[in-house]
């Protein structure tokens, strides 16, 4: 199974090919599900890989409206702590509050402990009929977790997600 957002057709695009702004696919893995987001920096990378989890879970993301904003804020050593740090705030957030979200606004800053990163999300609450979940994400694992440069300047952010 694999399903790549903003246009690629066929796993991470040569620089050339990639549509302007971040992209994402799902990638294969045995029992679970692989995100993969790619952007210009590493913030835009979190955001592109946070759609796709929008993408695992419901059949209809694109019918989440921009209804309400939400504030998350984590902190890590090094970046692939953050980006299983935020993947795992954003389910919680979305568990608690019973809301969907569509749009994420990602900063990183580097500070002497590491990283911090503070995302706006904007959604709405869950409507079961018009976002239609099929299926529950249960948590971002460190199984294929990688956030690194590319050879042509973007960032990459992936792993897998519990199912």
């Amino acid at each position: 199974m694999k399903f790549v957002g903003t246009g690629s057709t066929s796993g991470l695009p040569p620089s050339d090919t990639r549509p302007e702004g971040n992209s994402w696919e799902h990638f294969h893995h045995e029992a679970d599900v692989g995100i993969r987001g790619w952007g210009a920096t590493p913030a835009a990378a979190f955001a592109a890989a946070a759609e796709a989890m929008m993408a695992v879970i419901l059949a209809a993301p694109h019918r989440v409206e921009p209804r309400e904003t939400a504030t998350i804020s984590c902190r890590a050593a090094d970046l692939e702590l953050l980006f299983y740090d935020w993947l795992n705030d954003l389910l919680w957030e979305m568990d608690t509050g019973g809301r969907v979200y569509r749009r994420f606004e990602v900063t990183i800053a580097e500070n002497r402990e590491g990283f911090s990163l503070t995302a706006v999300i904007v959604g709405e609450p869950l409507d079961r009929r018009r976002h239609r979940p099929v299926v529950e994400v249960k948590g971002a694992t460190f199984t294929a977790l990688a956030v690194r440069g590319r050879d042509d300047g973007s960032w990459l952010a992936q792993c897998v997600v519990d199912v």
